[in-house]
Order: C-alpha cells, then sequence, then structure tokens
C-alpha cells in the first residue's frame, strides 16, 4: 500500500531545512481560518448528530482546490507538506472541540452544575495537550508503529497524492471515492468496508463478529438496515417478543468484554515496556526508541496526575469526599485517562474507529462500584472521555505527513515534519478552546448537548450495585481470553469495540469486504494494491459524504 518503502517518491522530496513551518505567515493564517471552520463544524454535529466527522480530508481538499486558483501568492499552498499542515489543523480543531471539549463540559452541566463548565473546560484543554503529546512522543514506537493502519490517515495521504501523481491511481481513487458515496447514500457503511480492504485483517474481522453479535443481540434477528428502511431475514430468533438488552446479563455484555480485552492489552502494553532495552529503537526500525516511550508514557501519567488534582480542586469535589476517598479518586482518574487513551489507540491503528465514549463509560461504571459520588463521578467520565479522542486523531494526520514524506525514508525530514505537524495541531486546540470558551453556553442554554451527556448523568443517576459487577467480572474473563488468544492483533479489544458501537449491517460489510479480499489477493498478490487504494477512495468518499450531508443540515433542529 502507499507506505511500501520501495515506492518512488523522489518528485515529493524535499531537504528538511525546506519542509514548510506551521507558524509561516502563509500557513497560519489559513490554520487559523480553517480551525474556526472545523471547531465549528465540530460543535454543531456533536449535538445534533452526536458524531463529530473526519475533517482532514476536507481541510486537504480545501488546500487543494486554493492552491489552484491561479494567483501567484497561492501557490505556496501546492507543497503536499503544506496540504498535510492545514488538514492537521482542521481535524485537530474539529475533533477536540466537540469530543474533547464541549462533550466533556456538557456532563457537569446536565447534572445541574453549570458553575463546574469553566473549570471542567480548564481541565479538558490540559488532558487534551497531555493526549496529542503523547502521542507525539509515542508515535512510531513498538506500541504505535507509524506503518500500522491509521486508516483515516492513509484515506488524506491517498487523496493528496492522487492529485500530484495523477494516472491510473487517480482514477482508481476516484472509483473508491464513487463507491463511498454510493454505499453511504443507499445506507451501507462503505468507510467500514474501505477500512477493511486495507486495514489489519484480524483485527477487522474481530470488529465485524463484534457487530454482528451485538446487532443479532439488540434486534433479536438477523435483520439489516439498507436503503432507508428494515430488512429481516431471520426474527425472533430468542423467542418472540425477546429482549436481551433489558437483562443486566446482556446489557453489560460489551462493558465487561471490553473490560476483559482490555486489563490484558493493558498488561502486554506494560510486559513491552518492561522489556530490557539499551535506549534505542529496536534495529532502527522505529523512530522512537523504548526508552522513550518509556518515558512519554510515565511523564503523561504525572501530568494526568497533576490535571486531576487540579480538577479536584477547581471544581470543589474535594469537599464531596474523605481525604482517602479524594486520594483514590485521583489516582484511578489518571489512570483511566491514561488506559482510555491507549486502549481508543490501539482500536484507532487497526480500524480507524475510536471507542472514545464506551471507554468512558466503562471507568464511570468502575468509578461508580469503587463507591465515587455523583458529582466526582461526572467529573471523573467527563476528565476521561477528554482523552483519546485527539490521541487517536492525530495519530491519523502523523499517518498521513508519514506517506506524504516516503514513508520516513528520510529521517531528518519525517522528525522535521512531524514537528511542524504537532504545532499545527495545538493551533486547532487553541482554536478550539476559545470557540468553545464564548459559545458552549449558548448551546447549553437551549438544551444541546453531545447525546452522550444525558447517557453519562443517567448512568451515574441509575447507580450501580453488586449484579452490575458480577456480570462485568464474569463477562470479563472471556474477553480476556480472546485478547490472550489474539496476541498482538488486539483481536479482543476490536471485538469488544463492535460490540460496543456496532451493529448487524456494519459487521455484515466488513465480513464480506475481508472475503472478497481473500479471495482477490489469494487469486493476484497485485489486486492487494489495487485494493488498497480503491478502500482508501472508498474511506475518503463515505467521509466526505457525511461530512456535506450533515453539513447541510445544520441549522435543522434535533
Amino acid at each position: 500500500m502507499s507506505n511500501n518503502p520501495n515506492k518512488d517518491y523522489t518528485q515529493l522530496h524535499i531537504h528538511a531545512s525546506k519542509h514548510p513551518k506551521a507558524y509561516a505567515p502563509h500557513i497560519l493564517i489559513l490554520n487559523i481560518v480553517m480551525s474556526v471552520l472545523g471547531a465549528i463544524i465540530g460543535l454543531e454535529l456533536i449535538v445534533r448528530t452526536g458524531v463529530a466527522p473526519n475533517t482532514s480530508i476536507v481541510g486537504a481538499l480545501f488546500a487543494i482546490i486554493i492552491s489552484r486558483i491561479p494567483i501567484a501568492i497561492l501557490k505556496k499552498y501546492q507543497s503536499i507538506h503544506c496540504q498535510n499542515l492545514i488538514q492537521t489543523s482542521i481535524s485537530g480543531a474539529t475533533f477536540s472541540a466537540a469530543n474533547c471539549f464541549l462533550l466533556p463540559i456538557g456532563v457537569p452541566v446536565i447534572m445541574g452544575r453549570m458553575d463546574l463548565m469553566y473549570p471542567m473546560l480548564i481541565g479538558a484543554f490540559l488532558a487534551t495537550i497531555i493526549d496529542a503529546t503523547i502521542l507525539y512522543k509515542t508515535f512510531d514506537s513498538e506500541m504505535f508503529p507509524a506503518e500500522g493502519a491509521w486508516p483515516p490517515g492513509v484515506a488524506s495521504a491517498e487523496s493528496i497524492l492522487a492529485v500530484v501523481q495523477k494516472g491510473k491511481k487517480a482514477l482508481l481513487l476516484l472509483a473508491g471515492m464513487g463507491i463511498g458515496i454510493g454505499g453511504k447514500m443507499i445506507g451501507i457503511p462503505t468507510d467500514l468496508l474501505g477500512v477493511s480492504w486495507f486495514g489489519d485483517f484480524a483485527a477487522m474481522a474481530a470488529l465485524g463478529v463484534g457487530s454482528i453479535v451485538i446487532g443479532i443481540i439488540k434486534t433479536n434477528g438477523f435483520i439489516i438496515d439498507i436503503f432507508g428502511t428494515s430488512l429481516p431475514v431471520i426474527t425472533d430468533l430468542f423467542g418472540e417478543g425477546a429482549d436481551l438488552m433489558a437483562q443486566p446479563m446482556f446489557q453489560y455484555m460489551p462493558h465487561g468484554i471490553m473490560i476483559g480485552a482490555g486489563l490484558i492489552s493493558l498488561i502486554q502494553c506494560g510486559r513491552m515496556l518492561l522489556k530490557k532495552s539499551d535506549g534505542n529503537s529496536a534495529a532502527g526500525k522505529f523512530s522512537s526508541s523504548m526508552a522513550n516511550m518509556k518515558k512519554a508514557l510515565g511523564g503523561g501519567y504525572v501530568a494526568y496526575l497533576i490535571v486531576a488534582v487540579l480538577l479536584a480542586v477547581i471544581t470543589g469535589i474535594w469537599s464531596d469526599m474523605s481525604m482517602f476517598q479524594l486520594i483514590i479518586w485521583v489516582i484511578f482518574s489518571a489512570f483511566a485517562a491514561i488506559a482510555s487513551e491507549l486502549i481508543v489507540g490501539i482500536s484507532a491503528m487497526y480500524s480507524g474507529w475510536f471507542p472514545g465514549f464506551a471507554t468512558a463509560l466503562i471507568f464511570l461504571i468502575v468509578g461508580m462500584l469503587i463507591g465515587f459520588p455523583a458529582i466526582p463521578l461526572g467529573i471523573l467520565v467527563a476528565y476521561t472521555s477528554a482523552t483519546g479522542p485527539a490521541f487517536s486523531d492525530m495519530a491519523y494526520d502523523l499517518k498521513c505527513g508519514y506517506i506524504l514524506r516516503g514513508c520516513g525514508q528520510d529521517q531528518e525530514l519525517e522528525l522535521e515534519g512531524r514537528k511542524q505537524q504537532y504545532y499545527s495541531e495545538m493551533i486547532g486546540f487553541v482554536v478550539a478552546f476559545v470557540l468553545v470558551a464564548i459559545m458552549a453556553g449558548k448551546y447549553f442554554d437551549q438544551g444541546l448537548f453531545a447525546p452522550v451527556d444525558a447517557t453519562f448523568a443517567a448512568t451515574i443517576e441509575a447507580g450501580a450495585g453488586a449484579g452490575v459487577a458480577k456480570w462485568l467480572v464474569i463477562w470479563a474473563i472471556p474477553g480476556a481470553i480472546i485478547q490472550l488468544l489474539g496476541g498482538s492483533r488486539q483481536v479482543g479489544i476490536l471485538f469488544a469495540t463492535g460490540l460496543l458501537v456496532g451493529s448487524t449491517i456494519n459487521g455484515l460489510t466488513i465480513l464480506i469486504a475481508l472475503v472478497l479480499r481473500y479471495v482477490l489477493v489469494k487469486r493476484n498478490k497485485e489486486n492487494e494494491q489495487t485494493l488498497n487504494i480503491l478502500g482508501a477512495g472508498s474511506l475518503a468518499g463515505a467521509a466526505l459524504y457525511s461530512f456535506f450531508t450533515a453539513t447541510l443540515s445544520l441549522g435543522k433542529k434535533k
């Protein structure tokens, strides 16, 4: 695929010293403008649809269009590295405004504590900065290799390269985009179809199976939602009128399996960190050494601890707990922040999906079982949900840049480009922070919240007793076993992700795409490259369709 080290990138190669700077006036101005646009789009969509789209492809295409305007000063934007910085900024602003800022600060507000909005915003902003910084320090390490799938990053890079290279590749990408848009129009999740053609095979299979399992359990049958209608293939599979999701046994199955898989995944991460290392990257394979990875994760946990203490003080929740309970809350909050980040990051790397909300809900349930009071629980889940999205989003952007810079062939160029992307991401975060600080109150006054905020608040109000704990423990066992059997492929994490956020049509699409991939590649190995580009185009087309259809309906009420 695009990160083939033998590919000829000569026409795109520049010296590290010539790489565009994020603070160069022409880039900085467009970065700020695009970040404002991205932040507004992110805010609108998170309150009206519950999700924020991937705007990095939109940012890249916008930069490409501007560069084609026949005005001398705009020709500077023809640099693919310049376009990379712009798409990094807009995607950072979109994801942070929606998922890292507005969603977390809505939790205490929806619980009746409007006074905690700005203190929570400060905590969420700091958590997001830490989140992205940890990714920046650990990207292209053994845990998060640059050669990992990171699907949305591949789609953005392929879109930019297709414009530069033209020819057969551009036609394949356009065909893939046609598949992506056409499929979305009739209800097929062609973003997942595309990812299945170039993501990790075993991880995507696990995601597909998990999605089908939860789809069957939720609908009491095998029902496909397509063409705007439900097509029942099998109904009343568990008996007429059966509602398995009303029973705690099945209601908490996805969460328990993710807890088991997540714990094993964290142990696997820990074993990786504890491996003996001479401080150098493994045989030069990674640009971030094991020593740097340990330092970044250790420093990140300490930073999360400090922000947890700050949050406890500025929100006043320290007064709701005993000293012992407060210490446990701080330690657990920091652990939840970094554990959520790692689990979400691993899922994003393999599938392009990150179960950020679902992972935060799991740590909320565990916090409830520990016995924290209501408002500290609200701050806990808000803090946890602020970590992970920025980690995943920035990894997608760095993957895009990695491909555009020649897949690490020039180490000096790669490191310089990565640094400039980090600065661009920070610009996006700052713009998003300012906009959310100005606009959040106006949204909340109209009753416009990220839908998941109500889920968090309702979960806290309902409470969690011994019955919930029992099923979480029981389901954690198969989750742990699946993760162990899957080894480094993170099969357990992806299976649990499917259970948490999947559906029958999603799972069916993934599995059909994987079968097609298996047959075509077995027939002719060269088909793999074709599928890679078609898949990237399909993901890009689906993202563009979702973006524009959602954007055109921004003004509509919920």
